[in-house]
């Protein structure tokens, strides 16, 4: 299974469980069908780069968050429409970080270390 993270920016609540739903939802998705979730990492709330509409709403904060986990591509791609149709996601982004663990084990570089955003280059 590939390794992935996704970047996701969701519209900022006073209250921290719908957030929080967001990110079980998304990572149960995974869980379900055979995946599985590495790292959970939120970001804080932020003030946007510039005002974003999404589901017809402008938002101008957001709150950030990460996700590092290994699915298979089809689960990825009904991950990809759960996060179009939900209106608490602003923009989200997947990045493919490798085919297989060995990959990074072996090249030794985008190893994600235990303290969070950082990465190792050998």
């Amino acid at each position: 299974m590939p390794i992935y993270e996704m970047m996701c920016i969701s519209a900022h609540f006073p209250e921290y469980k719908h957030i929080q739903g967001l990110v079980r939802q998304s990572a149960l998705h995974i869980l379900d069908s055979g995946g599985v979730v590495r790292k959970i990492n939120s970001l804080g709330t932020r003030s946007l780069p510039q005002r974003m509409r999404r589901h017809g709403n402008y938002h101008e904060i957001g709150d950030y968050w990460t996700m590092h986990f290994d699915t298979a591509p089809r689960t990825l791609r009904t991950l990809n429409g759960l996060m179009r149709q939900d209106p608490r996601v602003i923009r989200w982004t997947v990045l493919k970080l490798a085919s297989r663990p060995e990959d990074i084990a072996r090249e030794g570089r985008r190893t994600i270390l235990g303290d969070g955003l950082n990465s190792l280059d050998l």
